[in-house]
């Protein structure tokens, strides 16, 4: 199979994981899905890394980000319907109800006090409390500077 072609059906999986079970496969997981070698598949995801489509944990062939999803627990809490996800900031939080084209509720706190917040994806309109603002302390244009950081 070509790698590009491989490479799609890779990222599916990895999608297709996260949505149906909160988190991402492994490769020797996948490896068994796909019915292909582990290495095959290790070798998937660091080209997808190099082009932005995932991220791995730093030193390690292990999916940590799938935008908009987070494989471990961040600060931004997403339940949609009976299942629950985690964005890496709050911009990827707002992309997963937008993703799986479902409604939200997001949990997380005010960075400033720590006071709880509560947000509520509607279709295509946002709930917030009267006053939250949405704070983004790096620009978007230098997110992958630091992706981990941002």
């Amino acid at each position: 199979m070509d790698p590009s072609a491989f490479d799609r059906q890779v990222r599916l999986s990895i999608y297709r994981a996260i949505v149906e079970d909160g988190r991402p496969p492994t490769a020797p997981e996948l490896a068994g899905t796909l019915d292909v070698p582990a290495a095959g598949v290790e070798d998937a995801f660091r080209r997808l890394a190099d082009g932005r489509a995932i991220v791995l944990a730093p030193g390690t062939p292990y999916v940590w980000m799938a935008n908009p999803f987070s494989a471990i627990p961040t600060p931004f809490e997403v339940r949609v319907g009976d299942r629950g996800y985690f964005g890496n900031c709050i911009w990827d939080a707002l992309g997963i109800p937008a993703c799986l084209h479902e409604d939200a509720q997001i949990r997380t706190f005010c960075p400033d006090c720590s006071e709880p917040i509560s947000l509520e994806v509607r279709g295509d309109m946002l709930a917030a409390p009267a006053g939250a603002t949405i704070h983004f302390a790096v620009p978007a244009a230098h997110w992958w500077e630091d992706i981990g950081a941002t």
